[in-house]
């Protein structure tokens, strides 16, 4: 996501947020759930309180009192001829917004942009863009993680065990990084421990797992048995993925490493917890 689309999500998350006062007479900010939609991208309020209701279990499970965080209210809206209606609504917390977005469709644009925006206790646009590549990157390993489990799977099923996984996995390395083996590509970016996965930017992740779906697509298309024909389509589907990449001038073994991931996952967990913590209370119901 550029700099500009962010400055532009920004804007409208900003103009949404209102405050109130806590028990201790404190400003904090809050949400509320029908205007927190409309920027979410869901057109139906039934689709989007099934979100709200996934991130009220989060919290459940997270032993966080919801109450702290989620408040369900009613407003009035004005129907045809001056007749007005109660609807359903919800006053949120920066933490439970940051919930729903982390429960919410992470195909939509403008929920991977709150995942950011709801993250990070500032409203700068540089610290959003940075944690919105954090996110971005540990989907995509996640996504690869999956991909290569079911193509292990996938594989077992068809004759090939644990050694020739890892063959395969190898030959197809080899096929994406221009002849370089993994241990050439580990050693490459500097990895003295740990999966080459774990060190590559964002994009080489991406082309590692599309190479991936594509075999596992293949493999159970063709019902593939046996390793030299699963191998055969692991190479053959990593050279297509780089020489789609080649077309746009780029060759994924010359891109720079990136931070351990597993570096990245501590952090944003950290960060998750100091949020939750640092994101102040609703005021307790009053009294009907």
């Amino acid at each position: 996501m550029d700099i500009q689309k962010i400055h532009q999500y920004k804007s409208a998350f900003d103009l949404i947020a209102k405050e109130i006062k806590d028990d201790d007479g404190n400003t904090i900010e809050i949400w509320y759930a029908r205007e927190l939609q409309q920027q979410l991208g869901y057109a139906r309020w039934e689709n989007f309180v099934v979100a709200i209701g996934r991130a009220i279990e989060s919290c459940k499970t997270l032993g966080i009192n919801i109450d702290d965080h989620f408040r369900e209210v009613t407003k009035m809206i004005e129907l045809a001829k001056g007749a007005k209606r109660e609807i359903q609504d919800f006053m949120l917390t920066r933490y439970a917004c940051y919930l729903i977005a982390q429960n919410g469709d992470p195909k939509k644009e403008e929920v991977a942009f709150a995942q950011g925006y709801f993250a990070v206790q500032t409203r700068k646009a540089e610290l959003i863009e940075e944690r919105l590549n954090e996110i971005a990157r540990l989907s995509t390993r996640e996504r690869l993680r999956a991909s290569e489990k079911q193509l292990s799977r996938n594989i077992f099923q068809r004759g090939v065990d644990d050694k020739g996984f890892g063959r395969i996995r190898s030959k197809g390395d080899q096929a994406l990084f221009g002849g370089l083996t993994t241990e050439q590509m580990k050693h490459r970016l500097g990895i003295k421990s740990g999966a080459l996965a774990d060190r590559l930017p964002t994009l080489a992740m991406a082309a590692k797992n599309l190479a991936t779906e594509m075999t596992n697509y293949n493999v159970e298309q063709k019902d593939l048995h046996g390793e030299r024909s699963i191998t055969a389509e692991h190479v053959q589907n990593n050279r297509s993925v780089r020489g789609m990449l080649g077309q746009r001038g780029i060759k994924p073994e010359e891109l720079p490493p990136a931070e351990d991931i597993k570096k990245v996952e501590r952090r944003v967990a950290k960060d998750e917890k100091e949020m939750q913590k640092g994101t102040n209370k609703l005021p307790k119901k009053e009294d009907k």
